[in-house]
C-alpha cells in the first residue's frame, strides 16, 4: 500500500506550528494535566484551525479540503513527534 500520495496533502508550516504546540502540551508544567490520549484531538483541531487562518490570509478560498488538510496536517503532527520519539529512544 503506497500512502506517498498524502505527502501532496499536509502544510509544512502548519505542520510545524502543530509539533511546537504539541510540544508544549507535554512539557508546559501547566498543561501537563491534558491526557495523552486528547493530544492528537486538540492537534487536529488546532490542524484545522491554522490551515485556515494561512488561507485566509492569502486570499484563497477556505474549502472542506482546506479544514480537513489542516486536521491531516495536525495528526501528521502526532505521528512525526512519535517516529522522531521511537528513533531516539530506540538509540538510547
Amino acid at each position: 500500500m503506497d500512502l506517498t500520495f498524502l505527502s501532496n496533502y499536509y502544510n509544512p508550516v502548519v505542520l510545524v506550528a502543530c509539533l511546537v504546540v504539541g510540544f508544549c502540551i507535554k512539557h508546559v508544567s501547566w498543561m501537563i494535566k491534558v491526557a495523552n490520549e486528547y493530544i492528537p484531538t486538540i492537534l487536529a483541531v488546532v490542524g484545522a484551525v491554522l490551515a485556515v487562518v494561512a488561507a485566509v490570509t492569502v486570499h484563497a478560498p477556505v474549502t472542506l479540503e482546506t479544514v480537513v488538510y489542516g486536521a491531516f496536517t495536525g495528526l501528521a503532527s502526532t505521528g512525526l513527534h512519535q517516529a522522531f520519539y521511537q528513533l531516539i529512544c530506540k538509540n538510547k
